[in-house]
Parts: structure tokens; C-alpha cells; sequence
């Protein structure tokens, strides 16, 4: 993985300095908080219901050992010994003291991590997919041209001021994990007459007006992608609106403008932009991409297969959590982090340990953050599994639920947000364990559950094969139900339902929901949403409002 180099470490310094510098002056009473909020955002500094919520990136979520031994450090020092991992890779630090936060930098610092542009008008915490270079069919790492992004967008002079902050995926797969359609950039590398490029798609994103991106470029060649991103940003920089924050984001511009004038200003835009690059931008790529070079992998699968046949827990763990791999002998491991009825999302410091222990010592030192709030060791040995299972069970990581109901993406909701209007992890929390003690999810199978407490969609709720949106109705939560919502290849936004549901009723229509499913798929092979697509949404409306179902008989 990328390791810092002197000037990003002299970078990093100066800056911490000088946000400890306005600190003090936030502290003394020099700054007023009108005048301290653009500082801090810009370091990743929220004010949040509560307290101070320290935003901290972790680009295109990956991690190694000393990193996560860090996150937990800070976890137990400065905050209420436990992160939060976001939605965008992030992790969060929801109980920070105002005079601790420099030094939490510092820390961050010491290990090559930051949380500059986790927030603000900014190109935010580059994202991409969790199962990168491990994944057997994709067709490149998308990490080094993250990576490329991150280092050409920080601090970049001409982007610091956006209209609105502007999120950027990238995947090296057709599988799309990294919900490149629901950005405000969406990459997808792809392989034409033997030249790695990539696929451009533009103005999508979810929240209060939820749009699919739209393809910008079918093509465009690895050398050519840099300035064709700053030739896309720079035309949403000048056409972007100011004048109304709802109406700022990339995907108004395009849907105002239209698809084929965008194209036709960053196409004129392109030229000069590329020509100021010079190819300076590939050289760096070329020393990035050594930085990421595929670890050496050990052929043999020890005891594995035996463990595999005779114990039947492992072998549920094993068949839920793993994926293959792109080498015979190693899986991709998912570490849940929604044991049922906690947090989703949140780790305890003793956790984070566990994991970096198992990282170092067993899987190649490489941890990822996914967009789904869980954790990969993307290089696991299978004839290591079984051991790594022991030690993840001692902590309360061993759950075997990765892509079933009780997986569920929450944001913070009202527990902590100060933009939520309705609570989302109470309402997971009482799904997954509704769900546990029905011990039906294996057999439903696959299913996305992602759950929002505001408009804002934090917990990207319509893409979720059920979304769950929480609001305020007029000074009561009230949860709006969609359905057939999809962030893969082909992404599509979810319908809504119908009539929204009270905080005790929305469980009890999920549970309906899903048995409504269990009725009337074809087999035991069709998922959630293969049946959704087939039927449509009568079935699923009929057993949510089954009082509309019985006015009309």
C-alpha cells in the first residue's frame, strides 16, 4: 500500500500545526464558532448533537496493522473506546474533547493517515472496491488511480470551494462494489483492444433527489483520465448552482444542462488541461502502482478442507462470510461488524486490535473498510481460516451474516447526527435481532436492508433491496418504506411503497415484507430482489398494507 513520503509527511505536519494553532484560538475565545466552523470542517471536525465528531479517511479503505492499532489507540485515549466505520470508508470518533483533537491528528499523522477533505465543499474520501486485487475476475486495481485522485485532489487550489462536496468511486470489477453509479464520478476500469481505461459516469448520487449517474465517457485511456477528471470538475465548478444548496450537487447540473452539453464543455476543457498535465501524472502512477503490488501468496490448504467438512458452524461461517479468491488456496474474508442487535458499523478498540493482530499475523498486513460498514482481510490463507475464526468469535466477530437481513447499512441517525430527523440504528438493531430469533435469514437469503434517519440518505437507503427512510412527522418519527433498489452494475433507485410506517410498527412490516417473499418466490434460489423484479411491488404492498388488501375484497 501507498507509504508516505517526506513531503507528505512535512505536508501533514504544517498543517496539524496550524489547525492546533486555531484551536487554541477557538479555546481562548479569539475565534467564535461562526468563525472557527470553516476551519474545522476543512480538518474534519464536526459539531454533532452531542459533542465534536472527528470525521478520519481512510482512502479507498484500506488499512494495514500499525494503522488499525492506531485507530484503536485513539479509540481508548480520546474518545469512548470504540470507531465508528462510515458508509464512505470512513472512520468516525463521536465523543472527541475540543483540546484533544490536535493531538489526535498528530497520532493520526504518525502513521500516515489524516481527515482532511472528510469534509467541506471539497473531492471527499476517494472510495473504491473492498475486495481490490483480490477479486478473480476483476481487470485492474483500482486502488493506484484512487490513489492518484486522492494525492491530484488534495488541497488542490482550484477545488477547494466547490458549490458542493463531490464524491469519487472506482472499481476495477464488472461485479461493482463500490456503487460507482450513485456518485458524483463514477470509474469503472475496463480492458478495450488489450489498453486499460475507463468507463466515466457523472451526476449520480442519492439523497433528497436521487439520481442513476450517466455515462460521460464510454472510453477514456488511463493517460488521458487525470485531466479529463479536472476538465469535469473544473466545468461543474464554474456551472454548478450557489445560489441553493439542494440544488448544488453535480447531478442537478447535468440533469439541468443535459448530458450531451457536459460532454461537449469537458471535451473543450480536455485539450488545454491536457496539455498542462504533460504526462507528469503517469509517473507518478507508475511509482504508485509499485506500492501495490500483489503480496506473494503460499500455495496449500493444511487442515482446511477437513475442518471445512466436519464442523458445521465453521462451515457456515466459511460459506457466509468468504468469497473466492483470485489464488485457489486464499479466500476473501468479511468480518461482520452487525452482530445482532449492535451498532452496525461500530468497532471497540479491543476489536480493532483483534483484527490487526489477525491482519499481521496471518493475512498478508491488509485490512479494508467496506461501503457496507464491515471489515475485509482481502488475502486470507484458507489454511489459516479456522484458527482466525477461533479469534474472531473471542471478540464477537465471528457472525455469519454478510449479505443477509441482519447486514444492514445504518447511518447515525438522531443517536448522534445533528442533520437526522428520525432514529436508524435503534431500527436496525430491532431488525437484525427480530431476525435472529426467527432464524429465518439464512434461508431468505440474500438480502440488502439500508436504513436513513434523514432525507440526506446517509445510509444509502435507496439502494437497498428494502430502504428504510426515517423522518419527522410533525414532531413524530414516521419510516418510509422503498423497494427493489440496487447499487450494482446495473444500479436502479427503489420505489416508494406506500404510507410510511410508525417507529413500533416498521419491524413488524419488514418481517411481513420478507415473508411475503418466502411465499411467493419461484425456488429456493431466486433472491429477494430476482422476485421483486419479476412480480413488481404488488405482492410486497399487499403484505405491508394488508388494511388495503382487506377494503378492497
Amino acid at each position: 500500500m501507498y507509504a508516505y513520503t517526506d513531503f507528505d509527511r512535512d505536508f501533514l505536519a504544517e498543517r496539524n500545526a496550524q489547525f492546533r494553532a486555531q484551536v487554541a484560538r477557538r479555546i481562548d475565545g479569539s475565534l467564535t464558532e461562526d468563525e472557527f466552523k470553516p476551519l474545522r470542517l476543512m480538518n474534519g471536525l464536526y459539531l454533532q448533537l452531542h459533542a465534536y465528531m472527528l470525521r478520519v479517511a481512510i482512502p479507498y479503505g484500506t488499512l494495514n496493522a500499525a494503522q488499525m492499532r492506531q485507530l484503536a489507540m485513539i479509540a481508548d485515549r480520546w474518545d469512548k473506546g470504540y470507531g465508528h466505520f462510515t458508509t464512505r470508508q470512513n472512520i468516525q470518533y463521536n465523543w472527541p474533547a475540543l483540546r484533544d483533537v490536535p493531538d489526535m491528528l498528530d497520532a493520526l499523522g504518525e502513521v500516515g493517515m489524516h481527515a482532511i477533505q472528510t469534509s467541506g465543499n471539497t473531492i471527499r474520501n476517494v472510495t473504491a472496491d473492498h475486495f481490490a486485487s483480490a477479486a478473480a475476475e476483476e481487470v485492474a486495481d483500482p486502488r493506484p488511480v484512487a490513489e492518484l485522485i486522492r494525492q491530484w485532489s488534495t488541497d488542490h487550489s482550484e477545488f477547494q470551494f466547490l458549490p458542493r462536496k463531490f464524491k469519487v468511486a472506482v472499481t476495477g470489477s464488472d461485479q461493482d462494489r463500490a456503487v460507482t453509479a450513485a456518485h458524483d464520478i463514477g470509474l469503472r476500469l475496463v480492458k478495450r483492444e488489450g489498453e486499460i481505461g475507463a468507463t466515466v459516469l457523472v451526476g449520480g448520487g442519492l439523497g433528497r433527489t436521487p439520481m442513476i449517474g450517466k455515462v460521460l465517457a464510454d472510453f477514456v485511456a488511463l493517460d488521458d483520465l487525470l485531466p479529463y477528471l479536472e476538465a469535469v470538475v473544473a466545468v461543474y465548478n464554474l456551472l454548478g448552482r450557489r445560489d441553493n444548496k439542494y440544488k448544488a450537487r453535480i447531478k442537478i447540473t447535468v440533469h439541468e444542462n443535459g448530458i450531451e452539453e457536459i460532454r461537449r464543455l469537458v471535451e473543450a476543457e480536455f485539450a488545454p488541461r491536457k496539455a498542462a498535465f504533460n504526462g507528469a501524472d503517469m509517473a507518478i502512477l507508475e511509482n504508485i502502482r509499485a506500492d501495490f503490488a500483489a503480496p506473494d501468496f503460499t500455495d496449500g490448504q493444511g487442515a482446511y478442507p477437513t475442518h471445512y467438512t466436519h464442523d458445521p458452524v465453521f462451515r457456515s461461517f466459511v460459506d457466509t462470510n468468504t468469497v473466492a479468491h483470485r489464488h485457489a488456496d486464499y479466500a476473501i474474508l468479511t468480518v461482520s461488524l452487525k452482530a445482532h442487535g449492535a451498532t452496525p458499523g461500530d468497532a471497540t478498540s479491543d476489536q480493532m486490535r483483534t483484527l490487526a493482530d489477525i491482519a499481521e499475523r496471518f493475512a498478508h498486513d491488509e485490512l479494508r473498510i467496506s461501503h457496507e460498514q464491515n471489515v475485509i482481510l482481502p488475502h486470507m490463507p484458507k489454511r489459516h481460516l479456522r484458527a482466525v475464526f477461533d479469534l474472531l468469535r473471542a471478540e464477537g466477530l465471528g457472525t455469519a451474516n454478510i449479505g443477509l437481513a441482519s447486514d444492514i447499512i445504518a447511518c447515525p441517525g438522531m443517536d448522534y447526527c445533528a442533520l437526522a430527523t428520525a432514529r436508524s440504528i435503534p431500527v436496525a438493531q430491532e431488525i437484525a435481532t427480530r431476525f435472529d430469533e426467527l432464524k429465518l435469514e439464512h434461508e431468505v437469503g440474500p438480502l440488502k436492508i439500508k436504513i436513513s434517519g434523514c432525507i440526506n440518505a446517509c445510509g444509502h437507503h435507496h439502494v437497498g433491496h428494502i430502504g428504510i427512510l426515517g423522518l419527522d412527522r410533525a414532531g413524530v418519527e414516521n419510516y418510509q418504506i422503498t423497494l427493489g433498489g440496487d447499487g450494482g452494475p446495473d444500479a436502479v433507485i427503489g420505489e416508494r411503497a406506500g404510507p410510511g410506517f410508525a417507529y413500533d410498527e416498521v419491524v413488524d412490516a419488514i418481517e411481513r415484507l420478507v415473508r411475503a417473499y418466502l411465499e411467493v418466490r419461484d425456488n429456493a434460489d431466486e433472491t429477494f430482489l430476482e422476485t421483486y423484479r419479476r412480480l413488481g411491488a404488488a405482492p410486497f404492498k399487499a403484505a405491508l398494507y394488508p388494511e388495503v388488501k382487506a377494503n378492497a375484497a
